[in-house]
């Protein structure tokens, strides 16, 4: 069992774990205490916000400090945030002490998406795959990061190139020696197929774009 002890505000309070999950996941920020009875809001990383509404713990972490585990008392949708209460958090000072804290969930909790959905978490390491200008397919970089445009989703893609013709890849840098990156829709449009086992997403990207 994960050994946990007396957090810094009260005996309830969020409490320190030196044993968190292995598999944590930052799905947001504590972004301010809501209303006067100890409750928090939550800002979410994505709109994929449904593992802050049903994981009965969140884990609370800041930098290299120490993780912290919450009890969640209620969680639930408000607007584009979440709010939630947490056991043992009882007032708005306590709850605005949390006040820029990253909130981590264990992936192993995130519940199944609908299908042909994906977390975003899950794309990010992936490679992507891309056409050339004869319409062969190639290794076109990784996915570094998943941001939203407010219409779909968007794969910040770092480039990579071969060494030699059927060689490794190295990143592929840009006359100020940073590495390249592009900007792919993750929409039907582009996106043939996802294949998470394998960590590579299929797409008709032009490598020349």
């Amino acid at each position: 069992m994960p050994r946990v002890q007396a957090g810094p505000q009260t005996p309830l309070a969020p409490a320190v774990e030196t044993d968190p999950p292995a598999d944590l996941v930052d799905v947001g920020r504590v972004a301010e205490a809501y209303g006067v009875r100890g409750g928090i809001k939550v800002q979410p990383y994505s709109p994929q916000s449904e593992a802050l509404l049903t994981s009965p713990s969140w884990w609370l972490r800041k930098g290299a400090g120490p993780v912290y585990r919450a009890t969640v008392s209620k969680a639930r949708r408000h607007g584009a945030a979440v709010t939630a209460s947490w056991e043992g958090v009882a007032d708005r000072d306590q709850a605005q002490a949390w006040r820029g804290w990253e909130v981590a969930v264990p992936r192993s909790a995130f519940p199944p998406p609908a299908e042909g959905e994906f977390y975003w978490v899950d794309l990010i390491g992936c490679r992507l795959i891309g056409l050339d200008a004869d319409g062969a397919k190639v290794v076109l970089g990784t996915v570094a990061e998943v941001t939203d445009n407010g219409a779909h989703a968007i794969l910040r893609v770092e480039r990579v190139e071969p060494v030699a013709p059927g060689g490794t890849l190295r990143p592929l840098l840009d006359g100020k020696q940073r590495v390249r990156e592009v900007l792919v829709p993750f929409v039907d449009a582009f996106i043939r197929d996802v294949d998470l086992a394998a960590r590579q997403i299929d797409s008709d990207w032009p490598a020349d774009f």
